[in-house]
């Protein structure tokens, strides 16, 4: 067992620091049933809410398993040291003030560095967090009312915001929370560290994850791998969507890949599903905690109203989600029920006349759980406790029980309002096997991240290099000719100045660029179907700003993309493919993963683009040497690694694409010097 399996699984809790905070803990501690020994350390007080306390640590009968350090920063290190000397299993550090306050404390970050150097080998998770709740084994090292429930089976998550993890505990969704454990810092124990522990307990189903940022992103791609090795989802609640600052863009790409496009690779890459809000993480945590991953995107969906069969459609249109046809089988079974007067079609509005007649009802919905059916939803709204009578809606929860029992085959009921769906019936139906989804579109949002693939993460570590400083930009030249060293087919081409020197090695027609502009295009810094020599001076001279030329042989038009790479801080290096040539950012068309991707990542980022049926022959035209295509991408890649010093930007836009193969008509590097 792991140093950081026996803080969170503690047959023994201190709780050192008898103010509000240390008083809150040991009150919950007790309140959840934890049947470990307790201890409170305090140097004058001879109990801390009615548990006997000792002057100092050192004092204790044993080394604990947990300790809630709940004094103030300087004498948080201080007792972090002497229980790291007595072999306790590791601790919460609640103080503030560390790295975070940073900004406005600049001995911030020397405390947390003092901090790690007490903690050595000893667990610690914070500082400036909460702590943590185990609802299996009833344990709450949590300075603060929750909303946890014993469970024997559970989701953990984790979150780096102590604020967001007491509002989930909170929640009223039937989710049994098996874990949940806040960070804060990440100065010592990381999320992923966490993650990687909690996989060695059985009882766990899931793993949620509110990230606000990744750090050493090795121990992500270990979590990863273990995970999928042992088939437990991961789902992450990534912030930060919002556009980065861009130091220098002076690529296409730059622009393209702001924001958390390198975070959705990273993910994408580990398999790590993503919810975009807390109801959503909440509701897909649920699902898998019930019902595992879907085997495909195909769903039913039922319902007693057309309003609410429209609805479900609309909403799933926005999502990777189809409703397949009605079999014959399906049909033969519905009509057995419903008879003529219903219009049978997925998603159904199976009328109200059944209402209440819980045999009927059971039978026309376990007609549409099909086997080729990932997961049949059961629109059902509850009338309010307060101010209605619920009593017929019984027999609709018992349909769905017995419809799930019926067929074994996985089964929803959604709210289309979250408020609709009472605490009581979504614990009735989890018992029997039923998802309850509070909100329709948190359950098509959840349904749809079900429904992706498992696949084993990559092998490969993501390349990491030093930021790139200092940098110069290639001339167009320099750069064609480094990446053609590495396998990219580039136009024949000189580099010159206002003389005509070395076109005879050319075949006309021709293109004249002026080197040193970015955006060459947008400034009249490109020239087309040059068809003489004098036609070359004469766009020479009509670049008065230029001092030099790139000249090189024109290419047949085809398909353009474009392949960029760009070297993200936290993420590594991000290649993005996508529509090319003067319209891409209006376009927008774009697929990014990380580097090292292989050739069948590639070929899947090309079938994601809007533009991809461009590529295989749209509307009866000759489609486009694919391998050819993945080629040039590999070889662009192959630079990037290649490279002893770092790359902050390299650019092939565009990538022109044909039967006959795809060739770079322009590129741009940008390299430390």
């Amino acid at each position: 067992m792991s140093d950081l399996f026996r803080l969170l699984n503690p047959k023994s809790l201190a709780v050192i620091g008898g103010g509000a905070w240390g008083e809150a803990v040991l009150t919950q501690a007790k309140k959840f049933g934890f049947e470990g020994n307790l201890y409170a350390v305090h140097p004058v007080k001879p109990e801390v809410a009615g548990v006997k306390a000792y002057p100092s640590v050192i004092h204790i009968p044993e080394a604990p398993d947990a300790a809630f350090v709940g004094i103030n920063r300087e004498a948080t290190i201080g007792a972090v040291e002497r229980m790291r000397k007595l072999e306790a299993g590791g601790a919460v550090c609640f103080a503030s003030g560390y790295a975070e306050a940073n900004g406005e404390d600049t001995s911030g970050t020397d405390a947390q560095a003092r901090l790690l150097r007490a903690a050595g080998e000893m667990p610690i998770l914070g500082p400036n967090c909460y702590g943590f709740i185990n609802a299996l084994d009833g344990v709450a090292v949590w300075p603060d009312q929750h909303g946890c429930k014993r469970v024997d089976t559970g989701v953990a998550i984790l979150t780096q915001s102590s604020n967001i993890s007491i509002n989930m505990t909170m929640q009223t969704r039937g989710l049994p929370i098996g874990y949940m454990i806040t960070a804060g810092n990440q100065a010592q124990t990381t999320q992923a560290d966490v993650a990687l522990a909690l996989l060695d307990d059985p009882r766990v189903t899931a793993i949620g994850l509110h990230i606000e940022g990744f750090g050493d992103l090795s121990r992500w791609e270990a979590l990863a791998a273990k995970a999928h090795a042992k088939s437990i989802p991961l789902v992450a609640l990534k912030v930060g969507k919002s556009a980065h600052a861009q130091t220098a863009t002076i690529s296409h790409t730059a622009s393209l890949a702001g924001g958390d496009t390198a975070a959705q690779a990273f993910l994408d890459r580990l398999g790590i599903l993503r919810s975009p809000d807390i109801p959503s993480f909440l509701e897909t945590l649920k699902l898998l905690h019930i019902a595992g991953r879907l085997p495909s995107n195909q769903i039913s969906s039922i319902s007693c109203s057309g309003g609410e069969a429209s609805l479900v459609a609309d909403m799933a249109n926005e999502h990777d989600l189809t409703f397949p046809a009605l079999t014959d089988d399906q049909k033969q079974g519905l009509f057995k029920t419903l008879g003529p007067k219903v219009a049978l079609a997925n998603p159904l509005d199976y009328h109200t006349y059944i209402w209440r007649d819980e045999d009927a009802m059971t039978d026309a919905w376990s007609a549409m759980a099909a086997s080729h059916i990932a997961l049949t939803l059961v629109v059902l709204d509850y009338p309010r406790g307060d101010m209605c009578d619920a009593t017929d809606w019984a027999s609709a929860t018992n349909a769905a029980l017995r419809m799930r029992k019926a067929t074994g085959r996985p089964v929803a009921v959604a709210a289309s309002l979250p408020e609709l769906l009472p605490e009581h019936v979504a614990q009735q139906l989890i018992e029997g096997g039923v998802v309850p989804f509070a909100g329709i579109a948190e359950a098509l949002n959840a349904i749809e991240a079900a429904s992706r693939p498992a696949f084993a993460p990559s092998s490969d570590a993501v390349l990491r290099k030093a930021a790139a400083t200092d940098t110069e930009t290639l001339s167009e030249y320099d750069a064609k000719t480094a990446l053609a060293a590495h396998g990219l087919s580039v136009p024949k081409a000189i580099q010159t100045n206002h003389s005509a020197a070395g076109l005879d090695t050319l075949t006309f027609p021709v293109v004249v660029k002026a080197e040193g502009m970015a955006h060459k295009s947008d400034v009249g810094g490109v020239i087309l179907d040059c068809n003489s020599f004098s036609d070359v001076q004469i766009a020479m001279e009509t670049m008065t700003d230029a001092t030099s030329f790139h000249v090189e042989e024109m290419s047949a038009p085809g398909a353009e993309l474009l392949v960029g790479v760009t070297q993200d801080p936290a993420h590594g290096y991000l290649l993005t493919i996508g529509a090319g040539g003067i319209l891409t950012e209006l376009l927008n068309d774009t697929q990014s993963v990380l580097i090292p991707s292989n050739r069948n990542d590639i070929k899947q980022a090309l079938t994601r683009l809007n533009m991809y049926p461009l590529l295989t022959g749209f509307r009866g035209a000759e489609p486009c040497d694919l391998d050819a295509i993945v080629d040039a991408i590999l070889a662009v890649q192959s630079y990037v690694i290649a490279q002893d010093d770092p790359i902050a930007e390299v650019e092939v836009n565009p990538l022109i694409c044909g039967p006959t193969g795809a060739i770079a008509v322009d590129a741009l590097i940008r390299k430390s010097k």
